[in-house]
């Protein structure tokens, strides 16, 4: 078992691989990072082109969800991305809230940011701002936040708790959050729990949906509600390279297992006393 350490930086290698490679290396490949598929596969993302703001440059294929489609954001808000790789969701986001606003796109690969800071210099967006950071240690003050996103990254980090509540920290009194994560329910093959590549790939690292609901209650948010709920079918050509042949007709006898979800919540006012609100 890796250490929560040792798991980001596997997750930080990963990525930086990723965002050193072009486009259609990251789209025909499982995880986004190549070579665990012999044919094209996007099993995660979904499309993202008919949104405003999008820009191409940005998608590196690593979400799976929409969560700015659902984020309900407005003119002149503040919004914080967390886990924002090449800046896609930013741009998408930055279309919403408008000169007036505000985006803060946080990642732990520099070479992310970097990648990220490019896309916005070409597009000339002086209030869309890339800093580098750890989810489980936001560089952004408390109450800041009016929105915040994230699309398939929260899985990926080792303390979900924290990594929650310092969501819940940065976040505005009547804030809220609409991130994209995968979650299971159902058991996975421990050689898939096990294996790197999938671990990347936002599969490996996922937990039970109600658990990761509780997580998110735990933080002290309200009014969850799952916006979006999609099955992810792994191709057999990927089960291949970590199960035989038995074992995948036994993981496919269940495969509606692995659920790519878009989460709502809001921190709203902390009533201690009755009629505080």
């Amino acid at each position: 078992m890796e250490t929560n350490d040792q798991i980001k930086e596997m997750v930080k290698q990963k990525y930086s691989e990723i965002a050193l490679q072009d486009q259609d290396t990251n789209a025909s490949s499982c995880c986004g990072s190549g070579g665990c598929s012999t044919e094209v596969y996007n099993i995660m993302s979904d499309e993202y082109t008919h949104l405003e703001g999008y820009n191409p440059e940005a998608d590196l294929k690593l979400g799976c969800g929409l969560p700015t489609e659902f984020a309900k954001i407005n003119s002149g808000d503040t919004v914080v991305d967390l886990g924002s790789g090449a800046g896609n969701d930013c741009f998408v986001a930055r279309h919403e809230t408008g000169e007036l606003g505000k985006v803060i796109g946080i990642d732990f690969t520099e070479s992310m940011i970097n990648k990220a800071r490019t896309n916005a210099e070409k597009l000339g967006f002086n209030n869309v701002e890339f800093r580098l950071g750890d989810i489980e240690k936001i560089p952004v003050t408390a109450n800041v936040a009016d929105v915040v996103v994230s699309n398939c990254v929260m899985n990926l980090v080792p303390d979900k708790p924290k990594a929650f509540k310092e969501m819940y920290r940065i976040m505005k009194t009547g804030g809220h959050f609409s991130i994209s994560d995968i979650v299971l329910t159902g058991e996975l093959p421990e050689k898939i729990k096990n294996a790197a590549e999938m671990y990347a790939g936002c599969v490996a690292s996922a937990i039970k949906k109600g658990d990761y609901l509780k997580i998110i209650e735990d933080a002290g948010f309200k009014n969850i509600i799952i916006q979006k709920e999609k099955p992810i079918i792994i191709p057999t050509d990927i089960l291949k390279n970590y199960l035989k042949d038995e074992e995948i007709a036994a993981y496919n006898a269940d495969r509606n297992i692995i659920f790519s979800i878009t989460v709502y919540a809001e921190k709203q006012e902390n009533c201690s006393e009755p009629n505080c609100c």
